[in-house]
């Protein structure tokens, strides 16, 4: 970034200009419906007079995720994305053609979450992932990316970093969820290609899909409006004393149906538990057979399948462990 007269850093996203003290809400223009018909991802964009961090609040990677929408929804609604020093970026419906259709992927059948860091001249969602990663990661320092579980999985609300990385762990105690959770890189990922630009990523999980939960939204909220206060960028004049510690998780191991039959969880999710506690059942429609599942190890739920009928291998119970 260049530098004007007055000492402020240039700033230009998406081919605009965003003077200090000012605000704009930007489109990024990447494909069409048959019809010829634009479809326009929003990306709004308020930067305070006084220079600082860049926070992006992303959302809606996968289109039928909607806790997180409605996360940055109500921070935009609030007036709090509004810094006194910095920029905040909100981003809340990244997969746009997703959200239409309320479908996790894209058009093209891609996961746009496998598609980082994209291509010019790619599928959809590697084109959607290229113009991601060059009109706006660079201008970004920090980002909060809002995930919720697929596929009838409901994750207790969980903040997921590489605890070997200093700084991540110490904002994801900043946010301070219920759960901090050891999550190495996955290949293709958006947590990933931002790591490589040595960007600050904490991968917010909560709830499930097709569905708005208030208490993982207001988790997200208050872990959001926390880090935005810690890098000075606004006092949100709120109490973000912790009345609790976040639970830190070393590994996670899926827990997966012995039989396909009815499914019933007998435990709570968030909920602590010992090894051999019995967590669920798997039942036939007949009566024939009840398949009782036992934690192998002592350890917190921290996503359950919701799903009241599962196949053999059905992934049901996830188990936190710390170590």
């Amino acid at each position: 970034m260049s530098t004007v007269k007055q000492g402020h850093k240039k700033m230009v996203i998406l081919g605009k200009e965003i003077l200090p003290g000012k605000g704009a809400q930007l489109n990024l223009d990447v494909a069409r419906l048959h019809t010829r018909t634009p479809i326009l991802v929003p990306v709004i964009v308020e930067r305070a007079k006084e220079d600082g961090p860049t926070v992006l609040l992303m959302a809606g990677l996968h289109g039928d995720e909607i806790n997180g929408v409605e996360i940055i929804r109500r921070f935009l609604r609030k007036k709090l994305h509004k810094p006194t020093r910095g920029t905040i970026i909100c981003l809340p419906v990244f997969n746009i053609f997703g959200f239409l259709n309320i479908k996790r992927e894209l058009p093209d059948g891609r996961d746009l979450n496998r598609s980082f860091p994209g291509s010019a001249k790619g599928s959809l969602a590697s084109q959607f992932a290229y113009h991601f990663m060059k009109e706006i990661a660079p201008h970004c320092d920090y980002i909060i990316d809002f995930h919720t579980g697929a596929a009838q999985r409901n994750n207790f609300p969980q903040i997921r970093c590489v605890m070997s990385d200093p700084e991540s762990m110490e904002l994801a105690r900043v946010f301070n969820p219920p759960f901090i959770l050891n999550s190495s890189l996955i290949s293709k990922t958006i947590r990933e290609s931002m790591i490589k630009m040595k960007k600050n990523i904490l991968l917010f999980e909560g709830g499930m899909a097709n569905s708005i939960e208030e208490m993982v939204v207001e988790e997200g909220l208050n872990g959001t409006k926390r880090i935005i206060s810690h890098l000075g960028m606004r006092n949100y004049k709120i109490d973000i004393s912790k009345d609790r510690e976040a639970v830190v998780l070393n590994e996670s191991r899926w827990l997966r149906a012995p039989n396909s039959g009815m499914f019933q969880a007998l435990v709570k999710n968030g909920s602590q538990v010992e090894k051999g506690t019995v967590l669920a059942i798997v039942t036939d429609p007949y009566g024939n057979f009840e398949k009782k599942i036992k934690s192998p190890t002592s350890g917190y739920v921290i996503c359950a399948n919701e799903s009241p009928v599962v196949f053999k291998g059905d992934a049901i119970i996830n188990l936190g462990m710390a170590h």
